[in-house]
């Protein structure tokens, strides 16, 4: 960095630390946070739609053909800029996110400011079917993680801004504050209290002021509620409740199923040419299944399914209602296929707007097997499409409290919030018990790197195995004899506990000074007894790399030691103390409740 511009810098500290508070400065952040964050998620979106509509204007862009290689084009578009300029594995956002404000302390790459508003508008622009809310949140956060590094911001802080970046973006894609904040709080585990409810009030609010700014009155979701809420109808919203709970629960699995699927292709080309192709058969099939599918939402609350089915293969059978319910179910499966296709094609883009487009889908056919069932019912397609998409984000995300809220604020009142509470506790009491973890939380929760509302597990999740390890342990050889051992180890030893390892350093076992103590004076013994005459199995082992610090704590529960020796890969490391774990939790903990 410039010295003048270092100097500036320490200028600008040293005014704020002298005219500035702490509180007040981590509120101008928030709304700061909250503007860039605003302003990447408009600018994620103005760049998608110039693709798209260049796309349509250069391209006889309803020929069915043409779906299969565009998805192609965009991939590889992608796949040169990952290996020429960005270099590195894409990491899917909000876990990338997740396990920076676990193990990394908030910091985030300065690259991922600029990354996502490339890789995502193409490959969202070029039809692969996931959305722009996932890069929009991964770019804020980039954003307020490097903000706070700049002012010195601590861990926590930083850890609360980036917060207030997903509460920005999620609020001036969707205008919708409240959802944005309660997204915040459900997904990063945050704690709501008024210390962190006020920041991302503000960030909240600068987010949708940004995007009334930038994008004037225009909404995702141009309806309002003509049919309200009846009585009669809530055996039907239980129903549907059960059936996004179903859907979700195959969303999730088929995530991981397709995943794996694709994991034995090594190169990235060869994933590219397999998903991109196969995301352009489907498109061929089901059209609505490009790009995010905003459109296709719209068309469904209108009561327009023609319009949104678009041009498919069975256009001279669209008169008859069980084709048309069968496509549309069609949607609700393959959309959890084609996103997870582009994504493991080396796309990026999120997963809550595929999320909300298959719950629309979904809603709508429930809605339509009841009104065409023969049986006199009657029900709103609209109302369903809509409490279809909160059952759905409830179920996937496990956030029904922002599937609620959100649903409710995107159609300007709550004359749905009934329904919306029935369907959505529903599908996330049925989902939450059959999938543990979401989409965004399994591998890490796997690896012990997931932040939860659990308090003591979060403190657990905050600690470093690297700053409990000690290493001013004496070591011996199993080939050294009593002598060698008491002169050059116990001697020069302030420990108890002397590790036995062999010249590789392999961990053999450890010799407790108890083990030695009424030989120690018996000099008949010592060029004769050699060390592996007293050496013992450790009580259990820390492996590094592979125990969380929940495993450790439990380890040293069940074996009620003091001491437990860290071996990677079979070598010796050092040991952990059960009174210095302690320690530094008790430390964690005050720092993580302050």
């Amino acid at each position: 960095m410039p010295i003048q511009t270092n100097n500036l810098l320490k200028r600008i500290y040293k005014w704020r630390y002298k005219n500035i508070s702490q509180k007040t400065f981590i509120y101008i952040l928030s709304v700061v946070v909250g503007l860039l964050a605003g302003l990447a998620s408009v600018t994620l979106k103005n760049i998608t739609y110039f693709i798209e509509a260049s796309l349509e204007k250069g391209i006889i862009f309803s020929s069915n053909q043409l779906y299969f290689i565009l998805p192609i084009i965009g991939l590889t578009l992608v796949y040169l800029y990952v290996k020429y300029v960005h270099k590195e594995k894409l990491k899917h956002a909000v876990s990338s996110i997740l396990f920076s404000l676990s193990k990394n302390k908030g910091h985030i790459d300065v690259k991922q400011v600029y990354t996502q508003l490339i890789i995502a508008p193409l490959t969202v622009g070029f039809g692969g079917s996931v959305g722009l809310l996932g890069p929009a949140v991964a770019t804020g956060a980039a954003i307020s993680s490097n903000l706070g590094r700049l002012f010195h911001i601590n861990s926590k802080t930083r850890s609360l801004l980036i917060a207030c970046a997903s509460a920005g973006a999620i609020s001036s894609i969707f205008q919708s504050p409240i959802a944005a904040i309660i997204f915040a709080v459900e997904v990063f585990s945050l704690d709501l209290t008024m210390i962190s409810m006020l920041p991302l009030l503000l960030a909240s609010i600068s987010g949708v002021l940004t995007s009334y700014f930038f994008m004037g009155n225009e909404v995702l979701f141009n309806f309002s509620i003509n049919e309200p809420f009846q009585v009669k109808d809530t055996l039907f919203y239980i129903v549907l409740g059960v059936g996004t709970a179903v859907a979700s629960i195959y969303f999730t699995k088929m995530y991981f199923g397709i995943i794996n699927l694709f994991k034995p292709l090594k190169s990235p080309k060869y994933r590219l040419l397999v998903g991109g192709s196969a995301i352009g058969i489907m498109l061929y099939m089901v059209p609505p299944l490009y790009g995010e599918g905003f459109s296709f939402i719209n068309d469904l609350l209108k009561g327009d399914h023609i319009s949104a089915l678009g041009k498919t293969p069975f256009d001279a059978y669209m008169g008859n209602i069980w084709i048309v319910i069968a496509l549309l179910f069609g949607i609700t499966i393959f959309k959890a296929v084609a996103m997870t296709t582009t994504l493991a094609a080396g796309g990026a883009g999120g997963i809550f707007i595929p999320t909300m487009v298959m719950g629309s889908a979904l809603g709508n056919v429930v809605a339509k097997l009841i009104n065409n069932s023969g049986l006199g019912f009657s029900v709103s397609e609209s109302n369903f499409t809509l409490i279809g998409m909160a059952g759905l984000i409830a179920g996937v995300q496990h956030a029904p409290l922002t599937a609620i809220f959100l649903i409710a604020e995107i159609t300007g009142g709550y004359a749905l919030f009934v329904p919306l509470m029935i369907t959505a506790s529903i599908s996330y009491i049925i989902t939450k018990n059959t999938v543990d973890y979401t989409i965004y939380t399994r591998e890490l929760a796997e690896s012990g790197e997931l932040l939860t509302h659990n308090k003591d597990q979060a403190v657990l999740t905050l600690m470093d195995l690297d700053t409990v390890i000690e290493t001013n342990f004496k070591t011996v050889n199993p080939e050294m004899t009593l002598g060698e051992m008491l002169h050059d180890s116990v001697a020069k030893s302030t420990r108890n506990i002397f590790p036995v390892v062999d010249a590789d350093q392999k961990f053999l076992g450890i010799i407790l000074l108890d083990d030695i103590r009424e030989f120690m004076f018996d000099t008949k013994l010592y060029n004769t007894t050699k060390v592996e005459t007293f050496t013992h199995k450790a009580p259990d082992h820390i492996y590094y790399g592979l125990d969380s610090m929940q495993i450790v704590m439990q380890k040293f529960q069940d074996s009620g030691a003091w001491n437990l020796p860290v071996v990677k890969n079979g070598k010796y490391m050092g040991f952990v103390s059960k009174s210095k774990l302690l320690t530094a939790y008790r430390r964690e903990l005050i720092r993580f409740t302050k």
